[in-house]
């Protein structure tokens, strides 16, 4: 299985600032020592271009953000100061994306970003940590190559892929599905094609049995060539942003639903890390960590059969 990278492009960030960047290496060495185990190939991905993130963007927004003109209020919203480093770091990040599902599409089955999930990205601004969004850019790469008709985002970071939905709204050949908390951010949200709200508090089997209830009805409306799988690890309990409440153990679950279905469905798929933001950065890279793993397991049972 292919898992590409690209944590050695580093957002410069204040020290207090409360996005783990730290994450992206810690996860790459954790899955770097586990490779060989478990038949991963690491790959730095090309960046996305302008043409690419065109297809998602508005052009005066990618070109906003590419020559460092986006104003204040814009840099507030999405939450990092500009630099060229930001921009290429989200470059690589769309680009990983772009890679792994066309990779999954080409014969792969599964291939994972290390990063990505940047869903609250809209497509004439960036907002929550996000400022291209991965998911819609590399839906329309594969479609551009005639490897997919019709893409299904399955985001199932805590908070609302409001930026996905948004974007994809109209597009009948990118279908939605979000499950994520009522009342969290953010305040306003968008109109997937599925949304399903939890309550704060949500445990393991109260998530599950919403998993499993509404995954088969999205699978089965998107009519889907290809999936996007939004792995956050903010649902988990001791996340600071997440306000449900799931163990490790239960996330694990999750995953296994996601890709067994996947699977059954012989349906290309690319994973991407979204969010997490627990207190203990360890926390976040093990179950990160565990998405990746779980999945390279898939695939080699898969393929051995």
């Amino acid at each position: 299985m292919r898992a590409y990278y690209c944590h050695h492009f580093v957002l410069p960030l204040p020290p207090e600032h409360r996005f783990p960047m730290a994450k992206y290496a810690l996860l790459y060495e954790r899955v770097a020592a586990a490779a060989g185990d478990y038949g991963i190939e690491l790959v730095e991905p090309a960046p996305a271009s302008d043409a690419d993130l065109r297809r998602a963007h508005d052009a005066g927004y990618v070109a906003r953000a590419a020559r460092g003109e986006l104003e204040a209020a814009e840099l507030r919203k999405i939450g990092f100061p500009w630099s060229a480093d930001m921009i290429e770091r989200s470059r690589r990040s769309s680009g990983a994306t772009m890679a792994a599902l066309e990779t999954a599409l080409r014969g792969g089955r599964i291939a994972v970003n290390l990063a990505g999930g940047t869903h609250h990205a809209f497509a004439d601004h960036g907002a929550g940590y996000c400022v291209f969004n991965d998911s819609i850019v590399a839906a329309r790469h594969v479609q551009a190559l005639g490897l997919a008709r019709r893409v299904i985002v399955i985001d199932l970071d805590v908070h609302q892929g409001n930026g996905t939905a948004a974007i994809a709204r109209g597009d009948l050949s990118i279908y939605t599905f979000s499950m994520h908390g009522e009342r969290n951010y953010p305040a306003l949200k968008e109109t997937g094609d599925l949304d399903v709200e939890l309550p704060d508090g949500c445990d393991d089997q109260t998530y599950l049995s919403a998993l499993a209830r509404h995954l088969p009805i999205a699978l089965a409306a998107a009519r889907a060539d290809a999936a996007i799988y939004l792995a956050g690890a903010d649902p988990f309990r001791d996340d600071r942003l997440g306000r449900l409440a799931l163990s490790k153990a239960g996330l694990a679950m999750r995953d296994a639903m996601v890709l067994d279905a996947c699977l059954r469905h012989d349906l290309p798929l690319a994973i991407t890390m979204a969010g997490g933001y627990a207190a203990d950065v360890a926390d976040i890279v093990d179950i990160h960590c565990a998405t990746v793993l779980a999945a390279a397991a898939r695939l080699r049972d898969a393929v051995a059969v």
